[in-house]
This record gives structure tokens, C-alpha cells and sequence, in this order.
């Protein structure tokens, strides 16, 4: 069991070791803050079980001259994180108290921690770990072993994007029955709506804001999972087929391109868009 203590005003963090084993160190005084005058220090969450790692990692934040509040277990880290309100969470993926996609998808669904930025660290580093990762809303994710000064120049890129004030309202797309409203997350069909997975919808949005534009696989891999090159074509195609019994009628629009890749086929123009052929042509 440990006690930490912190000082958010001068970012120092002390830590006792309350187990039979001899008493740690407190780590030095950390470097004056490269944050630019009247700019406040970036808040971290950082949440791993794992001692040893954790506290280097936390040494290297606090001399980058972020603040930084560290626990060994996820329900913690959740509680501190709607007080602290973190601009980053570090997690390890296999907490002791709770898997760390089920803390992503935690976070993800409430509106304190929107523009909360998550790096998911493990181990295991297959395909499928990685997009199930994504899948669930971490922005980006680390195998360990890593090397330490990557992963903080990695923790402030992602803190730099999430503290960007919010863009200009998201499109809205509109194709015959189907609307998908970007900004609100929601999808309706004939009217109805209906609900996707965060991986169907980013697809879902990719292909209707470029319709008739053909996408090899590797070009989705990248818009969607965030992921270099044609890794596992498999699982484009199995977001693919899902998307499509999902979207009903309107999933025949989301057409394969044989040997390439797919496309969202472009909307046909009605009565009340198409040009009228007496219409004198343009000078």
C-alpha cells in the first residue's frame, strides 16, 4: 500500500512506501516549468500498478514541467481524474481493479473528460490489441518495453491536441434517409435512430465526407485506426460488413471496389437538384 502526496503548486510529489520494505527516496525537487508565463502546467493522470515504471515516468513528467498525480489502481485514477480534470491519462491496459479499455470507455462516456487525451501502454503489442484500444476510445497506445523520453514527447503532442479550443461545429451529412450528425455522435435512418460503434461511425463519416472517392484499405487503416500501412486488411473488411447490416438500406451505398479497396457511392441528384436542361449553359 502507498501514500502519495502532492503539491499541484509546486509540482513535488513525495512518495513513502508503507509495505516492510525499506522506504524509497523522494524523488529531487522538479525543473521550473516550460510552460510559458501566465500559462498553467498541463495536468497527468498516470496509472500503473507497476512501481518501478510509474515512478521514473513520474520524474521525467514533473521535470518537463507537467503536474502530475499517479495511482496503482483504476477506480482512483477515475475518482481523481473528474477533480484533477487531467488535459492526459497514462494507463497501463491491465490494471489490478479493471481492464484499461473498460477505464477508456469510462472516461469516453462522461462529458467532464470529453477532450481528455488517453495513452494506453501494454505489453502486448498484435494488431488486435492496438485497434481494440482504439476501438474504445484511446488516442493513442505504446508497447512496452518504450523508450522513456519517446513516450513523454508522445504525452505532450497529445496533451498540446487536446488543449486546442474546440474547432468550428463538425458537418452534418445527409444521403437520401440516412443522416449522421458529427457534432451530436448520432445516426438516424428513415427518421430512426440508430446506434454505432466508435470505430463504425469514424468509418461511417470518412467515406460520406469524401463519397465517390475510392479507399484502398491501408488508406482506411490509416483515417480510422490510426494505423500504418495494410496490417490486417480483415479487420477493414469486417468493419466494413457490419457497417453496412447496420446502415439497412442505405448499406448497399458502401460499395467494394474489387481488388482495391471501397467506396461510398455519390448521391444521385433529385428533381429538385438536378439542372434543368432548358437552362441556358454557363459563359
Amino acid at each position: 500500500m502507498f501514500a502519495w502526496s502532492q503539491s499541484y503548486a509546486h509540482r513535488s510529489l513525495s512518495v513513502h512506501l508503507v509495505a516492510p520494505s525499506p522506504p524509497m527516496p523522494a524523488p529531487p525537487p522538479s525543473l521550473p516549468s516550460q510552460a510559458s508565463a501566465g500559462e498553467a502546467p498541463e495536468r497527468i493522470l498516470v496509472l500503473d500498478p507497476d512501481l518501478e515504471l510509474r515512478t521514473p515516468l513520474v520524474r521525467a513528467l514533473l521535470d518537463e514541467g507537467f503536474l502530475v498525480e499517479p495511482f496503482p489502481i483504476g477506480l482512483q485514477g477515475l475518482e481523481a481524474a473528474r477533480v484533477f480534470r487531467p488535459g492526459v491519462i497514462v494507463l497501463e491496459l491491465t490494471l489490478p481493479d479493471m481492464l484499461g479499455t473498460a477505464f477508456c470507455a469510462l472516461v469516453r462516456h462522461d462529458p467532464a473528460l470529453a477532450r481528455t487525451g488517453l495513452l494506453l501502454m501494454s505489453s502486448r503489442g498484435g494488431d488486435e490489441d492496438r485497434i481494440a484500444g482504439l476501438e474504445v476510445g484511446a488516442d493513442d497506445y505504446v508497447v512496452k518495453p518504450f523508450n522513456l523520453r519517446e513516450l513523454v514527447l508522445r504525452i505532450r503532442a497529445l496533451a498540446r491536441r487536446c488543449a486546442r479550443p474546440p474547432a468550428k461545429r463538425p458537418p452534418a451529412y445527409r444521403w437520401q434517409g440516412l443522416e449522421v450528425d458529427v457534432a451530436r455522435h448520432r445516426v438516424a435512418i428513415d427518421g430512426t435512430e440508430t446506434t454505432l460503434r466508435p470505430l463504425e461511425f469514424k468509418l461511417l463519416t470518412a467515406m460520406l465526407a469524401a463519397q465517390g472517392t475510392t479507399f484502398s484499405r491501408a488508406d482506411l487503416m490509416h483515417l480510422v485506426w490510426g494505423l500504418e500501412g495494410e496490417s490486417d486488411s480483415r479487420t477493414v473488411d469486417t468493419h466494413v460488413r457490419r457497417l453496412r447490416d447496420r446502415l439497412g438500406p442505405y448499406g448497399e451505398a458502401l460499395e467494394t471496389v474489387h481488388r482495391f479497396g471501397y467506396r461510398w457511392r455519390e448521391q444521385p441528384l433529385t428533381a429538385a437538384t438536378a439542372p434543368d436542361p432548358r437552362a441556358s449553359p454557363p459563359r
